[in-house]
């Protein structure tokens, strides 16, 4: 599930599945790579949109590990 193209978005991503965050992964006509949910579900969960060719991918990388560190169900 793991797949994406970059390695420091593939390290956030497994980031996000071992501290319990559900992996989406979005069909192939989409402009995104997937989304992530945290352990909440519903509307007031928190979800992180996975990008499929960000312009830095280690700032997005950053930025998916900043999501999950401050989500207030954890």
């Amino acid at each position: 599930m793991n797949n994406h193209a970059n390695k420091h978005i593939r390290d956030a991503i497994l980031y996000a599945t071992k501290k319990g965050w559900r992996v989406e992964k979005a069909g192939p006509r989409a402009h995104i790579w997937g989304t992530i949910w945290c352990l909440r579900t519903g509307r007031d969960g928190c979800r992180v949109r996975i990008m499929s060719t960000p312009q830095s991918p280690e700032n997005h990388a950053r930025d998916i590990r900043r999501h999950i560190d401050r989500c207030p169900h954890a």
